[in-house]
Formats: structure tokens, C-alpha cells, sequence
């Protein structure tokens, strides 16, 4: 005797049960990727930028510490390779650029065995550049000097935001995630090891 109830194709049975199980997946998938819905609970601290922002590949020039002549630095090679955060601001750096530099230093030295796989960048917008500072607190900093004109495509790919907005940039060159430095000092850290914990690259 057949299960197949009358009237129903096995097709059809196969359609419905494939339905029950992968339908709520699908729905999933698509409210949280393919609509601007997100859930109260999400677990990232930081602004994700969808889609992510792949940065054009520029010459800029970098910047060294005092006494230490500048030498070229590809765009496209600063931000390839490693997980980088990024801040973008005035070289003779202020209250804000100091406070947000220590934040990126402290988040990168939390990171314990992770430190290898991320560097700081600081894209100087204009008023280049307080050598001293970098030479004294920051000597592992990456400084670009983004002033000229040719820097403007580049720059034109970060959101306008807050003087103490930190960018993470994945080892691809997409920018993916902007942070505030105002916020919970531990947020920028985990969601940094979340993705370098899922992440593969880098």
C-alpha cells in the first residue's frame, strides 16, 4: 500500500519537506543580507558598511619619524596582506587624533598572538605631519600622507564621520567597519578577534 497521499506527487512531498527544513535558513539569510533588517542582539559593537568599499590602489607618499627620509608606499599594498585599522585626521594631530591613536595602539597590543596579523594606519587629511609624536609614542605606525589631490579617491571611500572613528579594512583592501573611539574601549577588540578568528586571510 502507498503512502503517498491521493492526489499529492512525490515531487511535490520532496518540494514540501525540503520547504520545512531549508525555508526558515532562506528567510534568515535574507532578512539579515538582503534587506536593511538587523537583530536588536547583534553581537558586533562596531558600523558594518554594506556592501564593503574596495579602496583604489594610490601611490602616497609615507611618512617617517624625524630624521628618517619619506619613501613611497603603494595604497593598494598598505592595506593588503593585513587586517588594518585606520584612522584618518590632521598630522599635527590634536585632542581627539591623540586620544583615538592611543585607542588603536591599545586595541592592537590587546590582541595577544593576534598582532601579527593586524597594523595601524593613519591617513593624514591635511597639516602634515608631528614627527616627533610618531617617533616617540606611536614608532610602529604606518603614516601615508594623503593631502594632495590624488588621495581623494581614496579618502572619498570613507563615510563622513566622527574626528574619533576608527576604519577596519580587511586584508583585501575592502573596508568593512567603522568604530568610535568613545564607545566601549573592549568593543573594537572583540569584534576585531571575531574576525580574525572567522577569517581565514591575513
Amino acid at each position: 500500500m502507498s503512502a503517498t497521499r491521493p492526489g499529492t506527487h512525490p515531487r511535490q512531498q520532496l518540494l514540501l519537506i525540503a520547504l520545512v527544513f531549508f525555508g526558515p535558513l532562506l528567510l534568515a539569510f535574507w532578512m539579515y543580507y538582503g534587506s536593511s533588517w538587523r537583530p536588536v542582539g547583534r553581537i558586533n559593537h562596531g558600523d558594518l558598511i554594506a556592501p564593503p568599499r574596495p579602496l583604489p590602489a594610490l601611490a602616497l607618499p609615507r611618512v617617517e619619524a624625524s630624521g628618517v627620509a619619506a619613501a613611497s608606499l603603494s595604497g593598494s599594498n598598505a592595506f593588503r596582506g593585513k587586517w588594518s585599522l585606520v584612522y584618518i585626521g590632521p598630522g599635527d594631530c590634536g585632542a581627539d587624533c591623540r586620544k583615538t591613536l592611543y585607542f588603536m595602539q591599545q586595541t592592537h597590543l590587546g590582541l595577544g598572538n593576534l598582532i601579527p596579523r593586524v597594523q595601524r594606519v593613519f591617513l593624514v587629511s591635511h597639516g602634515c605631519c608631528d614627527r616627533t609624536l610618531i617617533e616617540r609614542d606611536h614608532p610602529d605606525l604606518i603614516v601615508l600622507d594623503a593631502q594632495g589631490r590624488a588621495a581623494g579617491p581614496l579618502l572619498a571611500q570613507f563615510p563622513v564621520a566622527p574626528s574619533t572613528s576608527i576604519f577596519i579594512v580587511d586584508p583585501r583592501g575592502n573596508l568593512m567597519m567603522r568604530y568610535d573611539a568613545n564607545a566601549d574601549p573592549k568593543g573594537l577588540r572583540d569584534d576585531l578577534k571575531r574576525l580574525l578568528d572567522l577569517s581565514h586571510i591575513g
